[in-house]
């Protein structure tokens, strides 16, 4: 049967790209499935999965479909300009990924390590940022997070934020850090008492805290050095 207005219609739903896809990852669909979801619709005498067959039968290959420029793709009976940068926009993404990097490995060896990473991020603000670095078990960052802004408290970083954020990045432990904006690192009461609530919190969950890092001008406290961990 010929299918009309450019849908799925007369294919199953469940043979249907997206709802393939949905079922069984994009790993498992074809070539032309997978371009006739960048398509969207076909013409309104075939399908979008036909349609894409008919795009990769002239351009021999994928390889051949990444060279192909705006003009060569609308030169395509079906492929107007709308799909044609549907395509190249989902080229140009896969061409990216293929020439992007991981980003550099950042360790933390040392309470040095946490407070050389931040300091310039921390030093000339004007309000306490609360900043949580989560780690795996090779003390790598994998993971960075501002959880409070504003006058550093016990009601303004709850542990249960804290840890919530660790366990969605299935973190092993964690490092605090914050700022004075005074500048002087030096820790207040308070910044020891949240401390201390925080690394008994951990002992529960089983996340460990290794150490709070209060940031300064250029200058910073390890409340692990200084014995209140």
């Amino acid at each position: 049967m010929e299918m009309q207005s450019g849908n799925l219609r007369d294919v199953p739903h469940e043979e249907r790209p997206r709802e393939r896809m949905m079922r069984y990852g994009a790993e498992a669909l074809s070539h032309a499935e997978l371009l006739a979801i960048l398509l969207r619709t076909g013409t309104q005498r075939q399908s979008a999965i036909h349609l894409a067959g008919v795009v990769l039968k002239q351009c021999g290959s994928l390889r051949n479909l990444m060279d192909l420029s705006m003009e060569e793709l609308t030169a395509i009976k079906g492929i107007g300009p709308a799909k044609a940068v549907q395509l190249r926009a989902g080229i140009e993404l896969g061409r990216r990924m293929i020439r992007s990097k991981l980003p550099d490995v950042v360790t933390v060896r040392s309470p040095k390590d946490a407070a050389d990473y931040l300091m310039e991020d921390l030093r000339y603000l004007k309000k306490e940022h609360f900043v949580c670095l989560f780690l795996n078990t090779k003390n790598h960052i994998i993971a960075r997070e501002t959880l409070s802004m504003g006058t550093l408290n016990a009601s303004l970083v709850h542990p249960r934020e804290v840890f919530r954020a660790a366990i969605k990045c299935n973190s092993a432990s964690i490092i605090c850090a914050h700022n004075h904006p005074s500048g002087d690192p030096a820790p207040s009461p308070e910044d020891i008492r949240l401390t201390k609530r925080l690394a008994e919190a951990g002992q529960l969950v089983g996340i460990d805290i290794l150490d709070h890092i209060v940031i300064g001008d250029g200058r910073f406290v390890s409340l692990k050095e200084q014995g209140y961990m």
